[in-house]
C-alpha cells in the first residue's frame, strides 16, 4: 500500500516521510506522480513527499501494479483528465477494477486493447 498512500500523502498538508526497507526500484512511481505535479525526493531507501495544494491530470506510465494503482488513485484526485498507460498491470492484480470504481461514481474508462 506505500504507493497509494504516497499518493494520498502528495496533496496532503506538511512534509512525509517514506522508507522502504523491502525491494529495490520500488519509487518508479514517484517520477510520474511528479509529472502530475507531486513533490517527491528520492534519497536511496527514503521518498521525502511534499504536500501540494492539487494534482494535475497527463498522461502517465505505470510500471508495476501498485504503482498503477497508486497513478489512478492520484488521477481521481487530480484536476483534469489523466490517462495511465500500460493498464495490463493493474488488470492482472485488481479484479474487475474499473467496475468497482465505477460503482463509487468514479468516471473511468479503461481501454483494453
Amino acid at each position: 500500500m506505500q504507493s497509494i498512500f504516497t499518493s494520498l500523502l502528495a496533496v496532503a498538508k506538511g512534509t512525509s516521510i517514506i522508507v522502504e526497507n523491502l525491494f529495490e526500484n520500488r519509487y518508479k512511481y514517484t517520477q510520474e506522480l511528479a509529472r502530475m505535479g507531486a513533490k517527491i525526493e528520492v534519497e536511496g531507501k527514503t521518498a521525502i513527499v511534499k504536500g501540494v495544494r492539487k494534482l494535475y491530470g497527463t498522461t502517465v506510465k505505470a510500471t508495476d501494479l501498485r504503482g498503477g494503482a497508486a497513478l489512478v488513485m492520484a488521477g481521481i484526485a487530480a484536476k483534469g483528465t489523466t490517462k495511465v498507460e500500460n493498464i495490463e498491470y493493474i488488470l492482472r492484480g485488481y479484479e474487475k477494477f474499473e467496475e468497482k470504481l465505477n460503482k463509487l461514481g468514479i468516471a473511468i474508462k479503461m481501454n483494453k486493447n
